[in-house]
C-alpha cells in the first residue's frame, strides 16, 4: 500500500500537471509599418480566444481559454505603432487576458496559424488606425456575392412505378429517393449551391415533367439518380450516363416542330425561321453536351474513390430524361440491384451516404473550373485574398474546424488547394486565403 506521505506526494504531482496544463504564451512581438500594427502571440498549442475593443480610454482585450504567460514572459515588450503598452493577468475563471493599451481608436482583425520552420502556433492580432480604412471599406462594399448555382436532383421512378427490384424485394425508387435526399442536402450546405428535388415523397412524376421542373428553377445542372438490373446476378458498379448525339437529335426535331412558347438561352425561338431556331438549339444541346460528358467524368472519377465502376467513362443513350437542350444533364445507375452484395450495399445509409458524397464531389469539381459567371462561386474565384496564411494539419483537425479557425469558406481553402473534396492528411500544408472583412 502507499503511505499517506507517498499519496500526498502523488497528489500534489498530479495538481502540478493540472497546473501546467493549457497553453503557455512564449512570446509577444509587436511592430509596426505604414499605419498598421501587428501583435503576435506565439503559443505552446492552439487556444480558444476572443478578443473585444473597450473605449474612454481605448483598448483591445485579448482573452485567451486556460492559458498562461511563460515565465520568461513578465516583462512585456514595449509598445510601437497604435498600441501604447501591453499588460496582461490571470482571471479567476483560468483565462489568461492581455490587454493592449492604445494609442488611438483602431479597427482589429485576428487569426491563428499553425507551425512553421521559424515558430510554432500563433494567434495573430492585426490593429489598423480608423482613419486608414477607406479604401478596405470601399473593397469591402464593392464585392457582392453572385447567385446560388441551381442543381436539379432527380430520383428515379416513384409511386406506381418501382423500377428494379432486388431479390431481397428492395425498390429502385426507394434507393434513388434516399441518395437523392443525401445529395440535396450536401448541395444545401454547400456555399453558392441549391439543391431541387423533382420528387420528395413516393410519387410518380413524368419524365417530361421532371425536365419542366428544372427548367423552370433555371437549373445549372440536372442529375437523375437510378440502380441498375440485369438478368445476371453478377454485374457490380457504377454507371454515369450522358444523352446521345441520336437521342439529341431526335429532341432537337421535336424541339422544332413544338417551338411555341419556347426559348433557349433565354431567347425565345417563337419568332425565329427554322434555320436560325435549328442554329440556335444546335448551339445550345452542342454546349449542354460538351458539359454534360465532363461533370459526369468528374462524378465517375469520385465515385471511383469508394467503390467499383461498371463503366470507367461516360456512357451516352437516347434517355428521355437527359433531353433538356439547355443544361448539362446525367444519369447516374449507382450500382445493380440485381446483385444481390450490392443491393445490400444500396440499401444501406452509410452507402448511400458515401455515395452523396462522391456525387457532391464531383459537382464540386465541376463547377469550380466551370462555374456560370453570374454565380457565387465564380465571383468568389475572382476575388483576390489580401493574403495567404499557411497552415500544417495536425491530427483531429478537419477541413470545416479550420475553415471556421480562419473566418474563411471550406470553399475558400479547397479553391486555394485545388481540393475536390474536403479529405485532408496530417502534415499537409494549406494556403489559408485571407479576404477583406473576413
Amino acid at each position: 500500500m502507499i503511505g499517506l506521505r507517498a499519496k500526498s506526494v502523488v497528489l500534489l504531482f498530479v495538481c502540478a500537471a493540472t497546473a501546467q496544463a493549457g497553453t503557455t504564451v512564449e512570446n509577444i512581438r509587436i511592430w509596426s509599418e505604414n499605419g498598421k500594427t501587428r501583435v503576435v502571440l506565439d503559443l505552446s498549442e492552439t487556444a480558444e480566444h476572443n478578443i473585444f475593443t473597450l473605449r474612454g480610454p481605448d483598448r483591445l482585450v485579448i482573452d485567451l481559454k486556460d492559458s498562461r504567460l511563460a515565465q520568461g514572459l513578465l516583462n512585456m515588450p514595449q509598445g510601437t505603432g497604435s498600441v501604447r503598452s501591453i499588460r496582461s493577468a490571470v482571471r479567476a475563471n483560468g483565462q489568461l487576458r492581455v490587454v493592449l493599451d492604445l494609442n488611438e481608436p483602431i479597427r482589429s482583425r485576428s487569426f491563428t496559424a499553425g507551425p512553421n520552420k521559424q515558430y510554432g502556433d500563433r494567434l495573430v492580432v492585426d490593429l489598423q488606425r480608423t482613419g486608414s480604412l477607406q479604401t478596405v471599406k470601399r473593397a469591402s462594399e464593392s464585392y457582392r456575392p453572385g447567385r446560388d448555382i441551381i442543381v436539379a436532383v432527380d430520383p428515379g421512378h416513384g409511386g406506381h412505378d418501382p423500377g428494379a427490384i432486388g431479390k431481397a424485394r428492395t425498390k429502385e425508387k426507394d434507393v434513388a429517393l434516399a441518395i437523392a435526399r443525401a445529395l440535396a442536402a450536401r448541395i444545401n450546405a454547400e456555399p453558392g449551391m441549391q439543391a431541387i428535388l423533382t420528387r420528395d415523397s413516393d410519387v410518380f412524376v413524368d419524365h417530361r415533367k421532371r425536365m419542366d421542373i428544372a427548367r423552370r428553377a433555371r437549373a445549372d445542372l440536372f442529375i437523375s439518380i437510378h440502380a441498375d438490373a440485369v438478368d445476371d446476378s453478377r454485374p457490380a458498379g457504377t454507371t454515369v450516363y450522358a444523352l446521345s448525339l441520336k437521342g439529341a437529335s431526335d429532341e432537337a426535331a421535336r424541339e422544332l416542330a413544338k417551338r411555341e412558347n419556347k426559348s433557349v438561352g433565354g431567347v425565345s425561338l417563337d419568332d425565329k425561321d427554322d434555320v436560325l431556331a435549328s442554329v440556335l438549339l444546335d448551339l445550345s444541346q452542342n454546349a449542354a453536351l460538351s458539359a454534360s460528358l465532363e461533370v459526369g467524368g468528374d462524378v465517375i472519377a469520385e465515385l471511383a474513390r469508394i467503390g467499383k465502376v461498371h463503366r470507367r467513362s461516360v456512357q451516352t443513350a437516347g434517355l428521355i430524361v437527359l433531353k433538356a437542350p439547355h443544361m448539362p444533364s446525367i444519369l447516374i445507375e449507382t450500382g445493380f440491384i440485381s446483385n444481390p452484395g450490392e443491393e445490400q450495399r444500396l440499401k444501406s445509409k452509410s452507402h448511400q451516404r458515401r455515395v452523396a458524397d462522391a456525387v457532391l464531389a464531383g459537382i464540386r469539381s465541376y463547377f469550380y473550373e466551370n462555374a456560370p459567371p453570374d454565380t457565387r462561386i465564380a465571383m468568389d474565384a475572382r476575388r483576390e485574398p489580401v493574403r495567404q496564411v499557411k497552415h500544417v494539419i495536425a491530427r483531429g483537425d478537419t477541413l470545416s474546424e479550420i475553415a471556421q479557425r480562419y473566418k474563411v469558406s471550406t470553399a475558400d481553402i479547397r479553391r486555394a488547394n485545388k481540393l475536390s473534396n474536403n479529405r485532408i492528411r496530417v502534415g499537409q500544408t494549406l494556403s489559408i486565403p485571407i479576404f477583406v472583412g473576413s
